[in-house]
């Protein structure tokens, strides 16, 4: 599993703390002297899902494109017990993940991760984990991914799996889809594999 990150600006004292437990922290921390470096960074990395905390409010960062005020966390309350600063971040960490995990766009559908909603437009289709994992996997990639492929890793490849198996997953996503949606080329079929 990925840890999460957590953005320490100006607030060395609280990363001295949190570097010296970090083996018992379910997020990776990291420290900016300053708003402006972290900004910076932002630009050049493409992430998602974080935590900024801070010792004071920035505008800069409140009002940054690519940041969400609830990704944002000021210590007001100082003292705080390292147990209960831990279990805030967590909760945040939590929240942020929940959210994130009900709006992963694929192409012109949008998926649900934790009620397994498939949907498009004003239709939802309700999918099993294994075809969760099948269009993710395939969305992630930009060529056709053979059956062997794909044995290997959704179904984490065993040898007694047979190939039809995979099909058999396929061939129902696709007719849910296409029942449901009317959509015909969600999961392309060709010679050397399957696409998204």
């Amino acid at each position: 599993m990925t840890k999460q990150n957590i953005h320490i600006i100006n607030f060395k004292a609280l990363f001295d703390i949190l570097e010296e437990i970090k083996s018992n922290l379910s997020f990776e921390i990291f420290y900016y002297n300053d708003h402006k470096n972290f900004l910076q960074f932002l630009e050049t990395e493409d992430i998602k899902n974080f935590l900024i905390l801070s010792d004071k409010t920035y505008d800069e960062l409140q009002l940054h494109k690519s940041i969400d005020k609830k990704q944002i966390m000021v210590l007001h309350e100082i003292p705080i017990s390292i147990d209960k600063l831990i279990e805030n971040i967590n909760v945040c960490l939590i929240k942020q993940k929940y959210n994130l995990q009900s709006h992963t766009k694929i192409k012109d559908y949008n998926l649900d991760l934790n009620s397994r909603l498939f949907s498009r437009k004003s239709y939802q289709l309700k999918l099993t984990q294994k075809e969760i994992d099948i269009i993710l996997f395939l969305f992630e990639k930009s060529t056709p991914q053979s059956i062997s492929t794909l044995q290997n890793k959704v179904w984490g490849y065993s040898f007694d799996l047979e190939t039809h198996t995979v099909e058999t997953h396929i061939y129902r996503l696709r007719k849910k889809n296409k029942d449901l949606f009317n959509k015909d080329k969600f999961i392309i079929s060709q010679e050397d594999g399957y696409l998204i």
